[in-house]
């Protein structure tokens, strides 16, 4: 056994200028499809940790029934015991409460409908860097009566900092849920979607405004690692009985999934073709190597050598040449 890799060595350096280039084509593609799939996976992990600290978190906690309907009617009462039980398991870094809802916002004869989100302005900032996006105005503290505003929406109302807006919509258990609040601050989103539409409210007087007090709709859940997910969601799920759903990102956001999975496979496609350009070229150099060894392949053969040996050397030469690339 030891001659047969002798000599399959010894075979590979007969020609060292065609095995150095041989071993410098499998070292490029090697090289490229690292390259190529490390970015791909950073890329997707950007993706996620992009989008779930814009809003969702990687874990989301809500009643159940809440998800599909959006009601304020499906919120849930919160008590820091549980906050505490929560941020406590292992991985989490970040407990954020919010009681959300839509409303009518009016200034003067203009009136939209505004998705109203009341927040910790503290553990916001945290989670969603929220204060970084205030162009005027200041942000909430947890004592804010006012409000803070999207620029789009701002734009349509035509509304500043100081300005007074009304509020008009449906609290808990059909209460009717109408303050005149100041904007405190305004703010610029990248997305227009979420421009043209959010207002923040502390979260204390938004549980005060509809009727609502100690309840929440959703408890977003960050982690330090997102490998770790399934083992938090297991966690945070023993919490919680059968009259809460615990979600992750990948069920909050089925769209970003289908997304990454497209693109994935796309990057395998790409992937296969740069294999098999390079593993013709491999498969040209061995050709040649057998070709000009035909000679040598006749005279072994003809004092006793068996031709399964002579296949087995030359496979050993293709392997010390990929391993030599890779």
């Amino acid at each position: 056994m030891k001659t047969y890799f002798l000599l399959a060595w010894r075979n590979l350096w007969r020609n060292k200028r065609r095995t150095l280039i041989a071993s410098a084509s499998i070292f490029f593609a090697v090289i490229f499809a690292l390259l190529m799939r490390s970015m791909q996976e950073g890329s997707y992990d950007y993706m996620v940790d992009a989008s779930v600290s814009m809003y969702t978190g990687y874990i989301q906690v809500h009643a159940k029934e809440y998800w599909d309907k959006r009601s304020i009617d499906k919120s849930m009462e919160l008590s820091q015991t549980r906050i505490g039980k929560i941020d406590s398991v292992k991985h989490v870094t970040l407990v954020t409460p919010r009681l959300e809802s839509f409303s009518l916002i009016s200034y003067g004869n203009v009136t939209k409908v505004a998705s109203i989100v009341g927040i910790h302005p503290e553990l916001e900032n945290k989670m969603t860097d929220l204060k970084s996006k205030l162009i005027s105005g200041k942000y909430l503290t947890e004592k804010s009566r006012g409000v803070m505003i999207a620029k789009g929406l701002a734009t349509v109302l035509k509304v500043g900092i100081g300005d007074s807006v009304v509020l008009y919509g449906q609290g808990y258990h059909g209460v009717t849920a109408a303050a005149q609040v100041e904007v405190e601050g305004i703010i610029n989103f990248t997305l227009p979607a979420l421009n043209k539409t959010m207002v923040y409210l502390s979260l204390d007087y938004s549980q005060w405004l509809y009727a609502a007090p100690n309840r929440v709709t959703t408890i977003s859940i960050m982690i330090d690692e997102a490998k770790k997910i399934n083992e938090v969601h297991v966690a945070v799920r023993k919490l919680f009985d059968e009259k809460y759903e615990v979600m992750m990102w990948s069920e909050l956001m089925p769209e970003l999934v289908q997304s990454i999975e497209i693109d994935n496979a796309g990057g395998i496609i790409m992937l296969g073709i740069l294999y098999v350009v390079i593993g013709f070229g491999i498969f040209g150099t061995v050709m040649m190597m057998t070709a000009e060894k035909t000679r040598e392949f006749g005279i072994l053969i003809s004092i006793g050598m068996k031709k399964w040996r002579l296949s087995y050397v030359s496979f050993l030469e293709s392997l010390f040449l990929s391993f030599i690339g890779v």
